[in-house]
């Protein structure tokens, strides 16, 4: 049979005090790094030679009758650096923003800079031949006409007489 053992008040404040001795956000990069491991052994590590990953500008997409729209917000890009894809039903937009050089010491810099890339699938089938892009201050619009078997089509009603006899 096992005896109760007494512990004393100052006991437990002592553990408690030498837990939070080291960092509190420790466990919280060690479980960082335990799930980055995992993702690395599931899904594989970077690809070589792919440099920095693209990032993803933001975007509203709206639909009508006759067209996808799509607005990426691309500040300082010029349409140059930009290239603009339709294959299929899948629309891509990439480019580069290119860090401009500055005099001086450059104490903080929160632009972004690096590689970009939007992709989306569209919803329906897309007369590719007909995509328009303009630029105009720092936003890209881009529209997709639906092709013709995809815009909804009007079908008129027509009234059948009453029928005849008795």
């Amino acid at each position: 049979m096992s005896m109760p053992v007494r512990r004393t008040r100052n006991e437990g404040a002592m553990e408690r005090q030498r837990g939070w001795a080291r960092s509190p956000l420790a466990e919280f990069d060690e479980l960082l790094n335990q799930m980055g491991g995992l993702l690395e052994s599931t899904v594989g590590g970077a690809v070589p030679g792919a440099g920095l990953a693209a990032w993803t500008p933001s975007a509203d997409v709206s639909e009508t009758d006759e067209a996808y729209h799509v607005q990426i917000e691309l500040p300082g890009v010029s349409r140059r650096d930009v290239d603009v894809e339709v294959s299929g039903q899948e629309l891509g937009v990439s480019g580069e923003i290119k860090e401009r050089e500055s005099k001086g010491v450059l104490r903080r810099s929160t632009r972004r800079t690096g590689r970009f890339e939007y992709r989306m699938r569209l919803a329906g089938e897309v007369n590719t031949e007909g995509v328009k892009a303009s630029m105009s201050d720092g936003v890209l619009t881009i529209g997709v006409p639906k092709a013709e078997t995809t815009k909804p089509r009007h079908i008129e009603i027509t009234e059948v007489g009453e029928s005849r006899g008795g």
